[in-house]
């Protein structure tokens, strides 16, 4: 396994390989998009090349990663100068162990009205989770069931390691979704590569899609991060973690996770299909974060995070944890926003 991370200092970018406790640079590679992009046309793999031009300068990982250095971490992917060009999107209750909260959050008098057919007295979520246990592992070469599908924004909802994720004024809350993001880059014949996967916290607004499950592509539209690291060639059939809630010096919440093929209901290459079926998914030089969907929630047990509270991911081989402070913007700050008339 190869992993890579996106570092800076002012305006100086650069590339390095994790050789821990270090950061070997790559030279001549300002970005993992530029990279990826030299990979497809030339027809060589992603880890061969990072490995071959890993000569640069030596750097201390710790330094880096506490804040020490002038360098700085960023995203472990991004279109540098484009932001437009990168899709932030996911897929939800795709991990068997992913349809307790949400059918208790979209669970009300109205859906349980028995009577019309044997599953009347699902909710929805439970409806489509039970969809994929189904369909979701079709045979090779075959089509499965569509799992869910939302869209996050574009590059500027994703932050960096340790930046903050906000809570709008308009928000109702904010919790993290730890899960697992896949990293693509559409290829000049419109061809989907997968550039490898990163460490993830989706952060959506479980309050709000509370009030009802139709309000969850607005609860959706919010910051959210990955990295440190972009880990290529890695294995996604069972994947362990922890995810973590810290305030202060005391850990508020915890829990074991679990993600990879063998924990979900949906097969990767079933929800890849899905995503790049559509053929505006598919257009050359675009980059997409895709996230995989989660395990558990704070939220589903009752967690309320506030200010300066740290959502902190882990999971096993896909290198340091992924950190962000949560930051809540004051309530009155929430005004109006008017449309002027063109004609």
């Amino acid at each position: 396994m190869t992993n890579l991370v996106q570092i800076c200092k002012d305006v100086e970018r650069r590339v390095a390989l994790v050789d821990e406790p270090r950061l070997r640079c790559l030279a001549g590679v300002p970005s993992v998009y530029e990279l990826a992009q030299r990979c497809i046309s030339a027809g060589l793999g992603l880890r061969e090349q990072a490995a071959r031009l890993a000569t640069g300068e030596s750097l201390d990982y710790d330094a880096v990663y506490s804040g020490a250095s002038a360098w700085r971490l960023l995203t472990p992917i991004d279109v540098p100068g484009e932001p437009s060009r990168l899709i932030v999107s996911g897929t939800g209750l795709t991990h068997l162990g992913s349809a307790r909260d949400r059918d208790a959050m979209h669970a009300s008098g109205e859906e349980e009205t028995a009577g019309e057919t044997e599953d009347a007295s699902m909710t929805d979520s439970m409806r489509i989770f039970k969809w994929g246990l189904k369909g979701g592992r079709p045979a090779p070469q075959e089509i499965g069931t569509a799992p869910e599908w939302f869209y996050k924004g574009n590059g500027t909802v994703l932050r960096a390691p340790f930046e903050p994720l906000t809570v709008p004024a308009f928000g109702e809350d904010g919790g993290e979704e730890a899960e697992i993001a896949g990293v693509y880059i559409i290829g000049p014949d419109g061809t989907p590569w997968r550039a490898g996967m990163a460490t993830g916290n989706e952060f959506s607004d479980h309050q709000f899609e509370k009030q009802n499950y139709l309000y969850l592509a607005g609860s959706k539209l919010r910051a959210c991060s990955i990295g440190p690291e972009l880990a290529a060639g890695t294995d996604f059939v069972s994947v362990t973690g922890r995810v973590s809630i810290q305030r202060g010096a005391q850990t508020v919440w915890s829990k074991e996770i679990a993600t990879g093929e063998t924990n979900m209901c949906h097969s990767l290459a079933n929800l890849e299909h899905h995503h790049f079926k559509y053929p505006g998914h598919r257009r050359p030089g675009d980059v997409h974060v895709h996230y995989y969907g989660a395990h558990s929630l704070s939220y589903g047990d009752g967690v309320v995070l506030e200010e300066g509270d740290v959502m902190e991911v882990c999971f096993e081989g896909f290198g340091r944890a992924l950190r962000n402070p949560i930051h809540m913007e004051c309530k009155q700050d929430h005004r109006l926003v008017s449309v002027r008339s063109l004609a």
